[in-house]
């Protein structure tokens, strides 16, 4: 199984060599996909350099003219992908690339189980964060599980691990933090199962998430989406036989 890991950035020269570093050390085939949404500072520049080297060599690099949001920047990343399964690795060091190998074990304990449509989320230890976003992390999730009858413990997380046909037919349409709730509210609707693994998680202070500013875009989306046409992840194009040519006697 082959894993698709989009790697969305803005303004991470700090950290965004160390993820990658990270993430070449996780035991799994993966598929590194880093999108820079017009970064200011020099983080392209250290790409750039991280590009020419292996195995950074084999990632996937590319760059928004303009800032759109990490929305956009996720929409972006998922055409691009070719893996069976897809999750997002936020560049701040919150999360750690060594916990994925969890989510793709309690995913092929789901497939044992004879589970069809599985996604599965990592869920963090919100003792760490500030209690505003504390609070808001867990009224959004009791939102969510109300909503769409799920039984969640983080919908917030980075770590969502989906099929590749679901990531590219989401629609998208949260620009920034709120495409947490687009997402998962979207692949409930199309009745998936979420399993749930614990990660670890290291809360940064410098948070480019603003719990008023983003919290109420982010039930607004809920709210669009449960009331909302539901999602469907359209079935596999059949492709129909060419016909044969009839052979002359």
């Amino acid at each position: 199984m082959r894993l698709s890991v989009i790697v969305p950035v803005y303004n991470e020269e700090k950290t965004v060599s160390t993820i990658l570093e990270l993430l070449t050390k996780a035991p799994l085939d993966l598929e590194i996909i880093v999108v820079d949404d017009a970064s200011t500072d020099r983080t392209w520049s250290i790409l750039q350099e991280l590009r020419q080297q292996e195995p950074y060599d084999r990632y996937i690099y590319v760059r928004h003219e303009h800032n759109q949001g990490k929305g956009a920047g996720l929409r972006t990343g998922f055409g691009l992908v070719t893996g069976d399964m897809v999750t997002i690795q936020d560049a701040d060091m919150e999360y750690d690339p060594l916990d994925l190998p969890s989510l793709v074990r309690k995913w092929e304990e789901g497939c044992t189980q004879g589970l069809n449509k599985i996604a599965v989320y990592g869920y963090r230890d919100f003792s760490g964060q500030k209690f505003t976003t504390r609070w808001g992390n867990r009224f959004l999730t009791t939102i969510t599980n109300i909503l769409f009858g799920s039984h969640i413990h983080d919908m917030e997380t980075c770590y969502k691990m989906f099929p590749k046909e679901a990531a590219k037919a989401l629609p998208m349409e949260g620009r920034r933090f709120e495409i947490e709730p687009e997402i998962t509210s979207c692949l409930l609707q199309a009745g998936y199962t979420i399993l749930e693994v614990p990660i670890s998680y290291h809360p940064r202070q410098e948070k480019k998430l603003a719990p008023w500013k983003d919290g109420w875009p982010a039930l607004a989306m809920l709210l669009r989406r449960r009331f909302s046409k539901p999602f469907q992840v359209p079935a596999p194009a059949i492709e129909e036989p060419e016909p044969i040519a009839a052979q002359k006697s």
